[in-house]
């Protein structure tokens, strides 16, 4: 019975002492960068009670090594430390704008001992630590050709990579951060070309050409073309003393540096400014939208023709949108319509009944006048008994 207690005891110490020690869950892993990238790095780890994460950089080599611990806004406000203590212990490192220096051993540190940052004691349970390689590559030269291209109808995309960083396993061509599917190839080349036959506003974008090399290089060619500007609505309608809403969209690259609204005047084509921040007139822009706000609409002053105008530096771009104002009566003519309809359709009702009930008096007073055939019978049947009872 003393033996089967001791062991109780023993398993209870050990649960205690397992279920206290700090573990990982998740340990960072290696990263190669390039040059002005950023580098990401995960740990997790669980304990009773949550351990405390820290993390830092191991420079030089054994056993020389120096160990540096990293703090948020360390290395000149490149740093950032995102950690939570809810359930488990997360944390992560961000490093950003990367340089040659940033190469080299970074290490997650963790542990739940109480006296873990105390230099008199001696910790009872040393730290854990799980470590991993950043390095920083320089960035390859790609040559491109054009290094732009600017409102033209045509033209070729060429890369050229001259000093890839490793073996390379593909490449491919991307438009505003997307893979376009048709270019993806496994060939391992070191130039590539893209063909655009027709270059319109939705041709414009930023076209880069990718590497698939370890790390990744890629090098982007912009495309651009004049703004195209066009009309949510071409016509609007709204009634008087609302408040008039139009709208107009780009959807080109660049996107338009400056907008502007104008409304026709007169038979001429002639147009006048809006100017913004009125009574009468409110303009809210973003790069791809523009929204002209027209306060108390009024029927005479403010139905035509107005203008929104898109610029940028590759030119300009023009849509009309045609507004139309209703009086506020405009809506009740239905309804009027049709209350006059049941009206009329009454009285055609009224008329009629009073032309039948005449007719339907005078057939009921003749069928009353006349005697009834069955009454007659009764009274000559009656009329025979008495003669007969008399004889």
């Amino acid at each position: 019975m003393k033996s089967l207690w001791g062991f109780a005891v023993i398993l209870l110490v050990f649960s205690q002492a397992s279920a206290r020690t700090a573990g990982f869950v998740k340990s960072p892993l290696s990263q190669m960068k390039l040059v002005e990238d950023s580098a990401e790095l995960h740990c997790e780890v669980i304990g009773n009670p949550i351990p405390e994460v820290q993390w830092w950089f191991i420079e030089g080599e054994e056993p020389q090594e120096t160990f540096i611990q990293l703090f948020d806004g360390a290395r000149d406000d490149r740093v950032r430390i995102n950690a939570t203590y809810i359930h488990h212990a997360t944390s992560t490192f961000h490093l950003f704008n990367l340089t040659l220096n940033d190469t080299g051993v970074y290490e997650c540190r963790a542990s739940n001992d109480p006296d873990r940052n105390d230099l008199n004691t001696p910790p009872k349970v040393k730290w854990i630590r799980s470590q991993a390689n950043i390095i920083v590559f320089e960035k390859a030269l790609i040559l491109t050709e054009p290094t732009e291209v600017v409102n033209k109808t045509s033209a070729v995309l060429k890369c050229n990579l001259t000093n890839p960083a490793g073996p390379v396993k593909g490449v491919y061509w991307t438009k505003d951060g997307k893979t376009i599917e048709s270019t993806v190839s496994d060939v391992p080349t070191t130039y590539t070309e893209y063909n655009l036959t027709s270059i319109n506003h939705q041709a414009g974008g930023k076209y880069a050409c990718v590497f698939q090399t370890e790390p990744q290089a890629e090098e982007v060619i912009e495309v651009k073309t004049q703004p195209h500007v066009y009309a949510k609505k071409a016509s609007e309608h709204g009634n008087e003393k609302d408040k008039g809403v139009l709208e107009c969209l780009s959807h080109s690259y660049p996107l338009p540096t400056d907008w502007a609204w104008f409304v026709k005047v007169g038979d001429a084509g002639d147009k006048a400014l809006i100017a913004n921040g009125t009574d009468k007139y409110e303009i809210k822009s973003t790069p791809n939208k523009t929204t002209l706000y027209i306060n108390d609409l009024d029927i005479n002053q403010d139905m035509g023709v107005y203008q929104c105008y898109g610029k940028n530096d590759m030119g300009e771009g023009i849509a009309e949108i045609q507004l139309r104002v209703r009086s506020r009566l405009a809506a009740l003519w239905p309804f009027l319509g049709i209350v006059a309809e049941v009206i009329i359709l009454i009285t055609i009702i009224f008329i009629y009944e009073k032309r039948r009930k005449p007719d339907e008096i005078n057939d009921d007073d003749d069928s009353g006048s006349a005697p009834l055939k069955s009454n007659v019978a009764t009274n000559h049947k009656d009329k025979n008994v008495r003669q007969r009872n008399s004889n």
